[in-house]
C-alpha cells in the first residue's frame, strides 16, 4: 500500500477509529499500546490483501482509499471479523472499531485528496458505532458485488455534521458481524420521545406488520385489548420504526395518570412543548400547532379518559391533514373514521419450523433474566408450554410468571396455576393505593398555565403512573377495567367466570335468564371478553387471568353458589342435547360432541365435588361414561367418582339406589379398562347390590352384564361364559333383553376364544337388532367387529373385510378411538392373511401409537394381536418389519384409519374368485 499509487476518478474513502479510545487508554494504562499496535497490525494485514491504499494513520484512526467500492466493503467485513475473532488480553480490552465508507469523484494532488467527499466519508465513520460498518448511498450504488451472504440495511436519511443535505446511510450486514446498534450518531435531533425499553421485544412480527399497514392507510387507529395484552409495548415498538416517516416527529403521551378530563389537552401540549396562551383554550393552541405539521401522536391508555381523549382527537384530525393518531385503549372511541384493531394474545402454537411459540419465547427470555442469565432447561419445555397455555398467551401474566420461576420450577408453577391470582400476585404490593394522592398532585400541577410547571408535572405523571406500576399485579390490571363497569355488565362478567371456555349467545342467555346483549357488548368493547366470529356464529371467551379475577369477585359478591349451580344445570342440559337430534329424539351418540364439552364438564364436576350437589356430579360423570374410556381417561373418571363419593359422605346427600348402581357399574368398567381387576370386581358387586335395592330389572340386567367381563379380566373364562349365559337368559325372560347386550358381546368373545365360531356367529346374529335399538351403543358397531373376528378365525377374508370396514368406519365417524384401534389391528390381521404383510406391520404400528397416546391397554384381544404381529415380523424379517412399523407409528388415528379403509377388498385381488373365469 503506497501513498504515491493513489486512485483517481471514482474513489471510495474509508475511515476507521476505535470507539471510546480515550476511555480504553485510561482503563488499560500501559496495556493500551499493545492493543493499539495489534489493532493496527490486523487492519494492515486485511488492507494488504485488498486494493486499498493507506494514506495515513493517526492515533487509532485509519484513512484508506479504494478504486473499487465492492472491494472496500469486503475489506471492512474482513477487518471486522478479524478484530472480533482475535484473542485480546481480556474481553474489556477488545477494541470496538467503527468504519465508514463513501464514494465520489476525487483526484489526488501531491499525495493527498482535497475534496468534500473525504470529509463526507469521515462524518459517516463518526456516525457509526463500534463494530459497525456504515456506507453512503453512493457506495451502495457503485458496489458491483458484496461479500457472500452479505447485504446492506437501509437506515434512512440522516444529516451529517457540517453538511446541509441529508445522506441515506446503509449498514453492512454479514455473517460474523454484529447487527444490533443504536441509531447512527448524526446531527439529527431525534424527533420523538418514545420511551426507551429496558427489556427485549419478543415476537409480534405479524401484528407489527398489520398495525403498520393500518397506520399507512388510516389517520386514527385504536389498538384495543385487555389490560396486560401488550398494547403499549407493541405501539411503541411499531412507532419507533416510523420516526423517519414523520418529519415533525413521533410523540408519545401517556394518559394513565390524567385524573381530570380537562387536562387531556394539557398533557398532549406539554409533550409537544407548547405554552398555554392566556385567554385561549389549550386545545385551540394544540390544533393550530398540529394543523401544518406531519406527525404521529401515540396516545397511550386512553381508556383512563376516554370521552375527553376522543374529543381532543376529533379536533386534531379535523384541524389538519398531516397528523395521525395511534391510540391504545381497553375500549374503542366509536369516532367517525376510527379503525379499531384488537390485539390478540401471544400465540401459544409452536412455530412453523417446530420452534417455540411466541408466548414460550417471551417466557424463556424473561425467565433467563429472572434467573440471572441462566436459561430454562430443555426438560422444562413441556411445563413452560403448559404455563403459557394456562395463561392464554397474555403478556403481562407471562412476565409475572417468569418472575415466579426465580423460586419455582416450571412444573411447580404449572401445578399452581389453577389459582392464577394466587400464583402470580402473591407477595406483590398492589400499587393502586399510592396512585390517588399522587395523581391529585399531578392534576394540580398540570392545571397551571406556566409551561415549565406543566412540563414538570407531565414528567412527574409519567414517572408515577408508569406501565410497570399499573401492571404490577393481575388484580390491579383487571380492577382498572372492572371499576368502569355498570352493575349488569359487572354481574355478567362474574357469572361468565364459571365457564371454562368459549360460550355462544344462547348459552349466555340461558345463564342469566335475561337478554344479555347490552352488558355483553360493554364487556366486549372494554376487552374483558373476546368476541370470536365463526361460520356458525360468534362465541365469547374470557382470558384465564381475567376469569380468575372475575371468579374471585363472584365469591366476594356471595353469588358463587347460584352461578355454579346454574353452570352444572347447563352442563347436564348440554349432555342431554348431545344424545338428542334436532327433533329431540335419541340419535347415535357421537363422542366428538362430548369432546367439545369436556372442559365445562370438568369445571362442573369440580364444583359438584367441592361445594355443590354430588348427585348432579354423578349424573355428569355418567353422561361421559364411554368418553372417559375411549379417550384413555378411565383413571380420571375413577378419581372424579371417588371425590363424589367423598362429597356424599361429607354432606349426607341422599342418592337414589338406581343412580348409585349406575355410578358403581360405570366405576367397575373404568377399573377394568385400567387393569385394576380387584377394584373392578368390588364395584361390580356394589353395583349389583344397589341395583337389586332399586328394583329396576333393566338396570339390574345392565349391571349384571359387567360381571362376565370382570371374570374374563381375572382369567376365569368358564365362569365368565356361564355367568354371561345366565344373564342373557334372565334378561330375556324378564323382558329386558336389550339391556343384556354387553353380556352378549362377552359371550361371543369367549366363544371366539375357544374356537366355537359357528355358535359365536349365531349369538351375534341375534344381537344385531338389539344393538341397533340402543343409540348410546350402536356407533361402536361391536356386532360387526366381532363378526369380523369370527370371519378371521374362519379365514374368510371377504366377510372379515366387509364387517371390519363397517365397524372401523362407524367407530371413527362417532369418535370411538380406542375401539377403532381394535378394528385397525383386525384389519392388519386380514392384510397379513391376504399376503400384504407390510401394510399389516404399518397398521399394527399405527394402532400402538394411538393406544400409547390414549394411555390405553390392548384389551382382551391383546394376546391375539401380539401373536399375529409376531407372525408378521417373522414373515418380513426384523429390519423390514421395524421400518414399516415405525412408518405406521408416525400416523395419527385419522391417517391410520384412512390407511386401513383404503386396503383393497379381497375380491379385487389378483386370483380372487371374481376373476376366476
Amino acid at each position: 500500500m503506497q501513498a504515491h499509487n493513489l486512485p483517481s476518478g471514482l474513489v471510495t474513502f474509508m475511515f476507521t477509529d476505535i470507539e471510546g479510545s480515550t476511555r480504553l487508554a485510561r482503563m488499560l494504562g500501559a496495556g493500551y499500546r499493545p492493543v493499539l499496535s495489534e489493532h493496527r497490525r490486523l487492519l494492515r494485514r486485511t488492507l494488504s490483501d485488498s486494493d486499498g491504499t493507506e494514506l495515513f494513520t493517526e492515533g487509532d484512526s485509519f484513512f484508506v482509499a479504494f478504486s473499487d467500492a465492492g472491494a472496500a466493503i469486503e475489506a471492512c467485513a474482513t477487518a471486522q471479523r478479524a478484530l472480533a475473532s482475535h484473542e485480546w488480553p481480556s474481553p474489556e480490552s477488545t477494541p470496538k472499531v467503527r468504519m465508514g465508507l463513501h464514494t465520489g469523484e476525487a483526484e489526488a494532488v501531491n499525495g493527498e485528496y482535497a475534496s468534500p467527499e473525504v470529509h463526507r466519508a469521515a462524518r459517516i465513520a463518526a456516525a457509526a458505532h463500534g463494530g459497525q460498518v456504515l456506507c453512503s448511498e453512493a457506495t451502495a450504488r457503485y458496489a458491483a458485488s458484496l461479500p457472500p451472504e452479505a447485504s446492506l440495511l437501509d437506515l434512512g436519511l440522516h444529516r451529517l455534521r457540517g453538511f446541509d443535505d441529508r445522506e441515506r446511510l446503509y449498514q453492512l450486514v454479514a455473517p460474523g458481524l454484529e447487527r444490533q446498534f443504536p441509531r447512527p450518531r448524526t446531527a439529527d435531533a431525534l424527533a420523538h420521545n418514545l420511551p426507551t425499553q429496558v427489556t427485549s421485544f419478543v415476537g409480534r412480527h405479524a401484528e407489527r406488520a398489520e398495525l403498520s399497514t393500518l397506520m399507512a392507510d388510516h389517520r386514527l387507529v385504536t389498538a384495543v385489548g385487555a389490560g396486560g395484552a401488550g398494547k403499549t409495548r407493541l405501539a411503541v415498538e411499531m412507532a419507533g420504526g416510523l420516526v423517519d416517516t414523520y418529519q415533525d416527529g413521533v410523540w408519545f403521551v401517556d394518559l394513565a395518570s390524567v385524573t381530570d378530563p380537562g387536562l387531556v389537552a394539557f398533557a398532549i401540549a406539554a409533550v409537544l412543548g407548547l405554552r398555554p396562551e392566556p385567554g385561549r383554550p389549550v386545545v385551540d393552541t394544540l390544533v393550530e400547532f398540529a394543523a401544518s405539521r406531519r406527525m404521529l401522536l401515540v396516545l397511550d391508555t386512553c381508556d383512563a379518559q376516554l370521552s375527553a381523549a376522543a374529543e381532543v382527537i376529533s379536533r386534531l384530525l379535523t384541524g389538519g391533514g398531516g397528523i395521525r393518531v395511534l391510540a391504545t385503549s381497553r375500549e374503542p372511541f366509536n369516532l367517525p373514521g376510527e379503525t379499531v384493531w384488537r390485539i390478540p394474545p401471544l400465540s401459544v402454537t409452536p412455530g412453523p419450523s417446530g420452534g417455540p411459540s411466541e408466548a414460550v419465547s417471551l417466557l424463556l427470555d424473561r425467565t433467563a433474566a429472572a434467573r440471572g442469565g441462566r436459561r430454562a432447561e430443555p426438560s422444562e419445555a413441556d411445563d413452560l408450554q403448559r404455563v403459557v397455555s394456562r395463561l392464554d398467551g397474555l403478556p403481562l401474566a407471562i412476565e409475572l410468571a417468569a418472575a415466579r420461576l426465580r423460586v419455582l420450577s416450571a412444573s411447580q408453577l404449572a401445578e399452581r396455576l389453577d389459582d392464577v391470582l394466587g400464583a402470580l400476585d402473591a407477595g406483590r404490593e398492589d400499587p393502586e393505593g399510592t396512585y390517588a394522592g399522587e395523581g391529585r398532585w399531578v392534576a394540580s400541577q398540570l392545571a397551571t398555565v406556566d409551561l415549565a410547571q406543566a412540563g414538570a408535572a407531565r414528567r412527574a405523571a409519567a414517572a408515577i403512573r408508569s406501565a410497570t406500576q399499573r401492571h404490577a399485579t393481575i388484580q390491579a390490571t383487571v380492577t382498572w377495567s372492572y371499576r368502569t363497569l355498570g352493575p349488569r355488565a359487572a354481574r355478567l362478567l362474574r357469572w361468565l367466570s364459571v365457564f371454562s371456555g368459549p360460550v355462544d349467545l344462547p348459552t349466555v342467555e340461558w345463564l342469566l335468564d335475561d337478554d344479555p346483549l347490552d352488558p355483553l357488548s360493554v364487556l366486549v368493547d372494554k376487552s374483558m371478553i373476546q368476541a370470536e366470529p365463526h361460520a356458525s356464529g360468534t362465541t365469547y371467551r374470557m382470558l384465564d387471568p381475567i376469569r380468575a379475577y372475575a371468579a374471585r369477585r363472584l365469591a366476594e359478591a356471595g353469588e358463587e353458589r347460584g352461578a355454579r349451580d346454574r353452570h352444572v344445570a347447563w352442563s347436564l342440559h348440554a349432555l342431554e342435547k348431545a344424545h338428542l337430534g334436532p327433533d329431540h329424539r335419541p340419535v347415535t351418540l357421537s363422542l366428538y360432541a362430548l369432546d367439545t364439552l369436556a372442559d365445562e364438564m370438568r369445571a362442573a364436576l369440580r364444583w359438584s365435588a367441592t361445594g355443590g350437589s354430588a348427585r348432579g356430579g354423578l349424573r355428569l360423570a355418567s353422561g361421559l361414561d364411554q368418553w372417559w374410556r375411549e379417550r384413555g381417561l378411565a383413571r380420571e373418571g375413577r378419581l372424579w367418582l371417588f371425590r363424589l363419593y367423598g362429597r356424599i359422605a361429607e354432606t349426607g346427600e341422599p342418592i337414589p339406589e338406581a343412580e348409585l348402581a349406575a355410578a358403581y357399574h360405570m366405576h367397575s368398567l373404568h377399573a377394568g379398562a385400567d387393569g385394576e381387576v380387584a377394584e373392578e370386581l368390588r364395584f361390580s358387586q356394589r353395583a349389583e347390590a344397589a341395583a337389586r335395592q332399586a328394583g329396576d330389572a333393566g338396570l339390574l340386567a345392565r349391571v349384571l352384564t359387567g360381571r362376565g367381563g370382570s371374570l374374563v379380566d381375572m382369567g376365569q373364562y368358564d365362569d365368565a361364559e356361564r355367568v354371561s349365559r345366565e344373564v342373557i337368559a334372565w334378561a330375556e325372560s324378564s323382558g329386558v333383553a336389550s339391556d343384556a347386550l354387553l353380556a352378549v358381546y362377552t359371550l361371543a368373545e369367549l366363544l371366539w376364544r375357544r374356537g366355537a365360531l359357528d355358535e359365536a356367529a349365531d349369538v351375534l346374529a341375534g344381537a344385531r337388532a338389539l344393538e341397533a335399538a340402543r343409540p348410546a351403543e350402536r356407533g361402536r358397531r361391536s356386532v360387526d367387529f366381532l363378526l369380523g373376528m369370527v370371519a378371521l378365525g374362519r379365514r374368510d377374508l371377504v366377510a372379515a373385510h366387509d364387517h371390519l370396514v363397517v365397524a372401523l368406519r362407524s367407530r371413527m365417524t362417532y369418535g370411538y378411538h380406542s375401539r377403532a384401534c381394535d378394528a385397525i389391528c383386525a384389519i392388519a390381521v386380514r392384510c397379513a392373511l391376504g399376503g400384504d404383510a407390510v401394510t399389516a406391520a404399518r397398521l399394527f404400528g399405527a394402532a400402538q401409537a394411538t393406544r400409547s397416546a390414549l394411555r390405553s391397554t390392548p384389551g382382551r384381544f391383546g394376546a391375539y394381536w401380539a401373536e399375529r404381529q409376531a407372525a408378521v415380523r417373522t414373515a418380513l424379517g426384523d429390519s423390514t418389519f421395524d421400518a414399516a412399523y415405525a412408518e405406521g407409528g408416525a400416523l395419527t388415528v385419522d391417517e391410520a384409519a384412512a390407511l386401513a379403509l383404503g386396503v383393497d377388498h379381497p375380491d379385487m385381488a389378483l386370483g380372487s374368485r371374481r376373476f376366476a373365469a
